[in-house]
């Protein structure tokens, strides 16, 4: 590393990616904590001599050798640094100050510092040892196969013969001869690397990959307990959502649904791409959907989502992450996170090449909305893509009879959604609960609107009552349910 490289790294401030140490005489134990998420993320650089903000302290020069060979010492000791790590720090002079630069690469193995393990986010080194969720995810990450591939006790008979010829229908359209067109359910599955041999356990068998993309639901859930995909429409119904598509089936009859879903509260404006006449919102649900479904974690508990909202609509999934941050078009390297899955979905034409669905979900974003699509990448990935106000309003002349029958369905939907809520509160607060707690057991964030529409009613009507009636906006005010004596 340069002087002038050196610099600007600290004039770009802690990230991920970087931490500063003051570490003026000794160093301390923080270090070896950064040190561990460092090894545990994906690697990072320590600097030493440095305060937080980007002050440069420097080093006292009679400390410089006596903190070389304390780190080392400490790295290379398997009790405090597990496995040991083989670091070097190397020294510089800025602006005639001396500090210690530590590179630490990541490594293939999940470290421990004095028994805790430590995971970087953003410019924070977080205790992870005792969420056995994010521990888990940690490990996944380092394991050299992939989760989709692990192999099942299940038959094909725990399969869906009618997805399988549909997978062959698929192909054979993109291309008449395709060799799943002649082959068996077992033959299809093998070429697809979906039957699998676990060496180690001496077994035999489809994957979860396989269960995923052809399984039965009973079977899925078998296997995948936390398998959930979450579509949400919410435009008007800010506190929770307009209409809703919960999906908990294999990947190719959720992937129809998410469309379904998108088709059916986005506009399709005439656009065109050169001289042709595109379905641009297709192409965009089309990208997000196959990217959302083929790469996604499957081992975290996470539930998928897909939420249009007025000026956006966005994908989240659970993620083994291979960097940090917002993507870009210039320099994305793209990876397959599920190759069994990527697979499948390019023979049948779900997907194209590993890294184009980006490219056209930029292409296509601006023909709908002319805005800029955003890629997160993270633990938790996600794609954001910019709506214009015309991408959910409803167009078309109105229709009298039309909104009449709506207004009453919507008032019968209203009126029903009432009574549950009121029947929901009542049952709650047979024992006392604070407002906080019925907001957040019925599923409301506006506590203005709830106690209008809600405790006030209830309240009125003896219903409900308050536990110190004498101070309504007492912070330690709860309602209980008034028990019917008749």
């Amino acid at each position: 590393m340069t002087e002038y490289e050196l610099l600007k790294l600290i004039q770009e401030g802690e990230n991920i990616h970087v931490e500063f140490k003051k570490s003026t005489n000794e160093i301390t134990k923080d270090v070896y904590d950064t040190v561990c998420s460092f090894s545990n993320r994906e690697g990072g650089t320590i600097v030493l001599g440095i305060k937080d903000n980007g002050d440069i302290l420097g080093i006292a020069p009679n400390a410089v050798d006596h903190l070389k060979k304390d780190f080392v010492t400490t790295i290379n000791n398997g009790e405090k640094i597990n496995p040991p790590l083989y670091l070097q720090p190397e020294e510089y002079s800025i602006e005639g100050k001396i500090i210690l630069v530590i590179q630490v690469p990541v490594a293939s193995q999940v470290c421990r510092h004095r028994g805790r393990i430590f995971d970087r986010n953003h410019e924070a080194d977080i205790d992870i040892t005792n969420n056995s969720d994010m521990v888990y995810q940690l490990y996944a990450r380092k394991s050299g196969s992939y989760f989709v591939n692990k192999v099942t006790r299940f038959q094909l008979n725990d399969l869906r013969s009618d997805l399988l010829d549909r997978a062959r229908v698929m192909t054979t359209s993109r291309n008449r001869n395709h060799p799943w067109k002649t082959m068996s359910d077992e033959e299809l599955l093998r070429s697809a690397g979906l039957i699998l041999r676990d060496e180690e356990r001496q077994i035999e068998g489809i994957t979860i990959a396989a269960i995923l993309l052809f399984g039965k639901d009973s079977t899925i859930m078998s296997v995948l307990p936390q398998h959930k995909t979450d579509a949400i429409f919410r435009v008007e119904n800010l506190d929770r959502y307009d209409d809703r598509d919960v999906m908990i089936t294999n990947l190719l009859e959720t992937y129809d649904r998410l469309m379904a879903f998108g088709q059916k509260h986005l506009s399709d404006p005439f656009v065109l791409d050169g001289i042709q006449s595109v379905s641009a919102r297709d192409q965009i649900l089309r990208e997000i959907f196959s990217n959302s479904l083929a790469h996604r974690d499957y081992s975290s508990g996470y539930a998928a989502k897909f939420v249009i909202e007025k000026d956006r609509m966005y994908t989240e999934n659970a993620n083994r992450s291979h960097g940090h941050g917002t993507l870009q078009l210039s320099s994305f390297e793209p990876f397959a996170k599920n190759p069994p899955i990527s697979k499948v979905f390019r023979e049948i034409g779900l997907a194209d090449e590993l890294g184009s669905g980006m490219r056209n979900t930029f292409k296509y974003t601006k023909l709908y909305s002319g805005g800029t699509p955003e890629f997160i990448e993270g633990d938790i990935f996600r794609t954001v893509i910019p709506l214009a106000p015309i991408a959910v309003e409803k167009v078309g002349p109105p229709d009298k009879h039309q909104d009449r029958t709506q207004d009453r369905t919507q008032d019968r939907t209203q009126d029903r959604t009432q009574d549950r809520t009121y029947d929901a509160i009542l049952a709650f607060c047979i024992e006392p609960h604070s407002k906080v707690e019925i907001l957040e057991y019925c599923g409301y964030k506006s506590s203005k609107k709830f106690t209008q529409n809600y405790l006030r009613p209830l309240l009125n009507e003896g219903k409900l009552k308050m536990t110190l009636p004498d101070k309504p906006r007492s912070r330690h005010q709860k309602y209980i349910t008034v028990k019917n004596t008749e």
